[in-house]
């Protein structure tokens, strides 16, 4: 009787690295779907994702917009919730204590109105033991230039990241808003100005209209919509931009199941944000992990960074 060799199981590794700073594997919560973290400590195992990013903070506290600020879509969500949050003294003195007991590596997600207010909100988490690195927010407006969102235009985005990286040690994560004619051009600007990695996309800016009481369902008018509609347009930006810059770059946009994610890696992203999924199953993101490594060990691939396509 012949002896057949028993092929040996692999062991997939799916450690990245981003901007120098060490993840176990490459599922990330995306800001503004996971709150400031612990607010999910009961529906899924905090310490086996990537990485935490928690929501959006200001300087000072903000209360949001009016409601109602969610709508749901075909396929999607529409939000118009106006980044509301605690503003950044009350988290270092009242959530950042507690999220320091979680494994996983704290990402804090940053907002401003002003390139001042961008370097000072750097400034001050810069050294806060516990967090790891800062995403930056360039879809907001910028009151200096009329309400123009810093992130559709390439100098004020690059303006932002300069400011950012001068005021903090820590890696630096661009995100930024589809809501532009050629995203290229300001991913390669933010990359030039000295961002460790970019993060996309942000939300699409839709509407939607209550027929019933004549009237936009949002109140105020317009949102971002996020969820599976946007994805192939994420997944379009997340090729192009990756071919465009030689740093990491974050696939966001309708990923909720493990194959929404391996596209996005074979796409070319170092790792991937959970969103909108988050809000209808929380434990989406331990999911989309299981699946990956599950994938890859059933086509025996090694390594995580081995899943990108050929340019």
């Amino acid at each position: 009787m012949i002896n057949q060799k028993k092929s040996t199981p692999i062991s997939p590794d799916l450690s990245i690295s981003i901007g120098g700073l060490g993840l176990k594997n490459p599922v990330l919560l995306a800001s503004g779907t996971c709150g400031y973290g612990m607010e999910l400590d009961d529906l899924l195992d905090l310490d086996q994702i990537g990485g935490i990013i928690i929501k959006g903070l200001s300087i000072r506290p903000r209360p949001g917009n009016s409601p109602p600020r969610l709508v749901e879509t075909p396929c999607g969500l529409l939000n118009s919730i106006g980044l509301e949050n605690m503003g950044i003294e009350a988290f270092l003195r009242d959530k950042l204590p507690l999220l320091r007991n979680i494994k996983t590596p704290l990402i804090v997600n940053i907002l401003g109105n002003s390139v001042e207010e961008y370097f000072e909100m750097a400034r001050r988490l810069d050294g806060a033991e516990g967090i790891k690195a800062i995403e930056v927010n360039i879809s907001c407006p910028n009151v200096k230039a009329g309400g123009i969102a810093f992130g559709t235009d390439p100098e004020t985005a690059a303006s932002v990241t300069h400011a950012v990286k001068k005021a903090t040690g820590l890696p630096i994560i661009i995100k930024l808003t589809p809501n532009v004619t050629d995203i290229t051009e300001i991913a390669r600007k933010v990359a030039s100005a000295g961002a460790d990695a970019i993060s996309l996309i942000n939300t699409l800016l839709g509407m939607a209209i209550d027929i019933k009481f004549r009237r936009p369902a949002l109140a105020n008018v317009f949102g971002g919509l996020s969820g599976p509609a946007i994805k192939p347009v994420a997944l379009r930006m997340v090729w192009q931009v990756v071919r465009a810059v030689d740093i990491p770059v974050i696939g966001i946009g309708g990923i909720s199941t493990p194959d929404d994610a391996l596209e996005f890696l074979m796409a070319g992203a170092r790792a991937v944000e959970i969103g909108t999924a988050t809000l209808i199953r929380p434990s989406t993101a331990e999911e989309v992990l299981t699946g990956i490594r599950d994938y890859m060990k059933t086509n025996n691939v090694q390594n995580v960074k081995n899943l990108r396509l050929p340019a």
